[in-house]
């Protein structure tokens, strides 16, 4: 079997600068904003021709923090608690034989900026600087299966935090506050989730810290990273 050499077409902008926070899968976070920049041979746009006339998109992508010179053939989902393995063909692990991921975005708007043509997304669950390998439009007549199974991803499909944040704290973030409480809501602690611990997380311009108690999530803290005279701590 011959070897076949990728190389990315874009990577993608995000909120995201650590793993910890990033939504498990696409659309969980749908207010999340993403602008993909495409290499020098695609800037000019001329592989985007008719792209608007597609509402969402697929992002095949790779997982550019989850590179390892070996893999396991099973692995550990987090929403199975961490403690039951399934192969790693039946799951949405990021530790794969080649660190590709799949992720299904909406196409808000196409900007002409300095940087050439620039696809404006929502929805993604995606690393800052991740490199983008290929787009391809949504088709919702064949993409979309009707009474498709989940299989144990269906047992969590619901699962949903209450976010507590205070005034002060949402004043403070502004418009990242929406998309924000969307990732906190998908809890993004790890899968033993302790209840009671103080977790961080980076976010756009922003350090959180957050705690849980059974299904509520309580915002501790909100800090500006550049003005710390702008910040607000409990």
């Amino acid at each position: 079997m011959h070897e076949h050499l990728i190389k990315p077409i874009a990577i993608i902008k995000t909120d995201f600068t650590d793993k910890f926070g990033i939504p498990r899968q696409s659309g969980r976070a749908p207010s999340l904003l993403g602008r993909i920049i495409f290499e020098k041979e695609f800037k000019n746009g001329e592989g985007l021709k008719c792209i608007e006339e597609f509402s969402h998109l697929w992002l095949i992508f790779g997982f550019s923090e989850a590179i390892k010179d070996s893999f396991s053939p099973t692995v550990r989902p987090p929403r199975l608690g961490g403690n039951k393995r399934v192969g790693v063909f039946a799951s949405r692990s990021p530790f794969r034989p080649n660190s590709l991921g799949l992720s299904s975005v909406k196409l808000e708007k196409i900007e002409k900026t300095e940087d050439g043509v620039v696809l404006i997304v929502s929805g993604a669950d995606l690393l800052d600087g991740t490199p983008i390998y290929d787009i391809k439009p949504y088709l919702p007549f064949t993409d979309c299966h009707t009474g498709a199974r989940g299989g144990y991803a269906d047992n969590t499909a619901d699962y949903k935090l209450d976010v507590v944040i205070s005034d002060e704290f949402s004043k403070l973030l502004g418009e990242k506050l929406t998309p924000l409480i969307e990732c906190l809501a998908d809890d993004p602690r790890p899968s033993y989730q302790e209840d009671g611990r103080e977790y961080g997380m980076s976010f756009s311009d922003f350090e959180i810290k957050f705690t849980v108690s059974g299904k509520t999530l309580t915002v501790l803290s909100v800090i500006k990273k550049q003005f710390d005279k702008n910040s607000i701590t409990n």
